[in-house]
């Protein structure tokens, strides 16, 4: 295989958008390791009393994930992140106003092999989520292993993300002031499995504890459809039923977490690595979906607004496909 590299004389700022990325990709497949080696490094060391300060923390804090994190403008407005976004770039497309006083569940697609486009438009200012929908504050749901982690925990939440659990969502949803929103990438860790260029499948007839919660506290359900996000990485070959399917669902039904086998390009080199191409990730937040709140909702009220949520979903990316370089035979598929 001929190597393709890159070329000497990048511009700084090119170069400063894939430092960028690069960390991402770091915090995304390395950093909880890290500092989980950290914390036990350091109580195995002469400072074990500062781990065994922090372990105490750690006991206090435990139930902030799952009651609505500790977001921090600060790290949101990080300058990297501007540099992340340019790499893609991201754009984040609102279609109309929300009203900052009720409360919002995100139904973000396709979920991607590494959700460049949610973390990119919810976790952080990079592409004006404040800005475009002033008064509502974001939070990204993320699987609760990921919160156990010293350290990383504190680092993750700093960005809005929270827990993935019901009690979680439950908890940002039923605030009686609103203005929270909730971001769930409803295909979770098995659709990343799927995530390729030119995927249009989407594992969502089977997502309905979303459609639950959103019935029993009155959220409004909003579609979100990010255009490219599944252009960024390729994939080894793993169709349902194959060796490497089967070990890879196996895997995530022990750990909770998908284990795709990506690869995209490198630092240096544009024919192999982690680092996702530059395509553009275009993510259009759609029109809320009214709930009339129903504090015992039955199977039927949840099927029956499941299938709206379904047509509103499609609606979106049919009127916004052809503006971001798909044709009009294209269309999503549910499984």
């Amino acid at each position: 295989m001929m190597v393709e590299f890159a070329p000497l004389n990048i511009p700084l700022r090119r170069r400063l958008q894939t430092a960028a990325v690069l960390q991402w990709v770091f915090s995304f497949l390395a950093l909880a390791q890290s500092c989980l080696a950290a914390f036990v490094l350091l109580a195995l060391s002469d400072w074990w009393i500062v781990a065994l300060l922090y372990a105490g923390w750690l006991w206090l804090d435990w139930d902030t994930p799952t009651s609505g994190g500790r977001r921090s403008d600060w790290v949101r407005t990080w300058s990297v992140w501007d540099y992340f976004r340019q790499y893609f770039p991201i754009t984040l497309v609102k279609t109309v106003d929300l009203d900052p006083k009720a409360n919002y569940i995100f139904g973000f697609h396709p979920h991607g092999v590494l959700v460049a486009g949610a973390f990119g438009n919810f976790c952080t200012e990079a592409t004006g989520f404040s800005r475009l929908f002033p008064g509502l504050k974001s939070h990204l749901l993320m699987l609760p292993f990921w919160f156990r982690v010293p350290l990383f925990r504190d680092y993750i939440m700093c960005g809005g993300l929270v827990s993935s659990c019901k009690s979680s969502l439950s908890y940002l949803v039923s605030r009686p002031e609103g203005g929270n929103v909730a971001v769930i990438a409803v295909g979770g860790a098995p659709e990343a499995l799927d995530a390729r260029p030119g995927a249009l499948t989407l594992q969502v007839r089977n997502r309905k504890g979303f459609i639950k919660l959103a019935l029993k506290h009155g959220a409004q359900l909003v579609p979100v459809f990010s255009f490219g996000e599944n252009e960024l990485f390729d994939q080894m070959k793993n169709p349902t039923g194959s060796p490497l399917r089967r070990l890879q669902n196996r895997l995530q039904s022990i750990m909770g977490v998908a284990m795709p086998l990506f690869h995209a390009r490198g630092v240096f080199q544009y024919s192999f690595g982690l680092m996702p191409y530059r395509k553009p990730i275009n993510t259009i937040v759609g029109k809320p979906i009214p709930v009339v709140q129903t504090p015992s909702p039955s199977s039927e009220d949840i099927e029956s607004l499941h299938q709206v949520y379904l047509q509103h979903l499609t609606e979106l990316f049919e009127q916004h496909k052809l503006t971001y370089g798909l044709q009009e035979h294209q269309h999503l598929t549910f499984i």
